[in-house]
């Protein structure tokens, strides 16, 4: 077992930097991103109305945001997986599931802005590195089935 750790230092320590990297990304957002619904979400926010937002800006920013997440993800899939089929594919899917959460956020934000619960889950998408939670395990548990 430790022989098999000590053969995957490198795969371990660009993982743990590139978590280190998600933690930033959460801990500096404030200062790296406009965004209104920070403080919003914050808040009692099923009783206020949504904040005034600049809707370029705010797209712009959340554009970034999802952008560093995925390249994150996507070097994290890669490391751990090595394999270029693993990452095309995720690389697929993060970018269908940005289009469809995009759409839907600014649909939220323009025709349904009373269900700021919906916002709250859909720009939890955008901005967290879910997918790559997702992902990891379900393309581990793929080749484990692939290996029987």
């Amino acid at each position: 077992m430790l022989n098999k750790i000590i053969e995957q230092k490198n795969k371990i320590f660009i993982s743990i930097l590139i978590i280190s990297c998600f933690g930033l990304i959460r801990a500096f957002e404030n200062s790296l991103f406009y965004d209104p619904f920070l403080e919003y979400f914050e808040s009692d926010f099923n009783n206020i109305k949504l904040p005034e937002v600049d809707s370029l800006k705010l797209f712009l920013n959340l554009l970034f945001r999802f952008v560093l997440n995925t390249a994150l993800s996507l070097i994290l899939i890669y490391i751990l997986f090595k394999d270029k089929g693993i990452l095309i594919f995720s690389s697929v899917l993060f970018a269908f599931f940005s289009v469809i959460l995009f759409v839907m956020f600014f649909i939220i934000i323009e025709y349904f802005p009373e269900k700021s619960w919906l916002l709250f889950y859909v720009r939890r998408f955008i901005i967290q590195p879910i997918f790559v939670i997702l992902f990891i395990p379900a393309f581990y548990y793929q080749l484990q089935n692939l290996k029987k």
